[in-house]
């Protein structure tokens, strides 16, 4: 089991400004692939310079200007170009872990859950055959307590990755937020691919180091006791990210 890192404020700096101090506290660094991390703009940057570094890396895929469940065509297919795009230049990069959110509903017309979801289950199944064509996991994350986000249940979720292979990025705090922690671990915890850890009160997405807010993250550990993959700390900064990992480590260590 290895703790990462993810911050998406990381990408407003270049590749270079993050990676010496990221490799000095983390064995992993989930890239968030936005601005000037983007692996879509900024393809040769991480060519060039993540070999050098002994740490392993996964993608969190493009979330502004995104929308796999868009209602409109043109919008929804420029997203999943976007997607798999970033899926086939990580596969490049031999990344093999690539998270997706699942899309977003109508912000200015109610009544299209129903057709929305329908939306994103066929996008789900394209997701599924671009995965099988990289060679990548696309994991699909579970959303925080916003009514414009799709997959914030456990049964949403399965019903929009029904008849794919497509695996589940476990967000913890997310789930805090929906009070969908055991839901989700009762619905996925074969399926995941990809964890990201961070803290909150439950009321809302706010990204506290772990251990400031409710999480009982013994407990939510204890069930995750067989899985073996990444635990991504996704922070609103450094520090609080390393901080993360120094609370982290002793209950992994401990075999909870």
């Amino acid at each position: 089991m290895t703790v990462g890192i993810s911050c998406p404020a990381f990408s407003a700096n270049p590749l270079e400004d993050w990676i010496v101090p990221v490799f000095e506290e983390f064995d992993h660094w989930e890239i968030f692939s936005e601005a000037f991390h983007s692996i879509l703009y900024h393809y040769q940057d991480m060519e060039d310079v993540l070999p050098s570094y002994d740490m392993s890396y996964s993608i969190h895929a493009p979330i502004c200007d995104v929308n796999v469940a868009a209602i409109s065509d043109c919008m929804r297919e420029a997203s999943l170009a976007e997607i798999m795009r970033t899926a086939e230049l990580a596969a490049n990069l031999d990344i093999r872990t690539v998270t997706v959110h699942p899309g977003l509903y109508s912000l200015s017309v109610s009544g299209m859950e129903s057709h929305t979801i329908e939306i994103a289950k066929e996008s789900m199944r394209l997701l599924d055959k671009a995965a099988e064509e990289y060679g990548v996991a696309i994991a699909i994350e579970n959303m925080p307590s916003m009514p414009y986000f799709v997959g914030r249940t456990a049964s949403q979720l399965q019903e929009i990755l029904d008849g794919t292979g497509l695996q589940i990025c476990f967000d913890i705090g997310h789930a805090n937020t929906t009070g969908q922690i055991d839901a989700m671990l009762d619905a996925f915890q074969g399926r995941i691919a990809n964890i990201h850890v961070h803290d909150n009160d439950g009321t809302g997405d706010s990204h506290m180091t772990v251990g400031d807010g409710n999480i009982d993250f013994g407990r939510v550990l204890g069930r995750l006791s067989g899985y073996r993959g990444n635990y991504i700390v996704e922070s609103r900064d450094f520090d609080s990210a390393v901080e993360s990992q120094s609370r982290l480590e002793p209950l992994l260590s401990s075999g909870i």
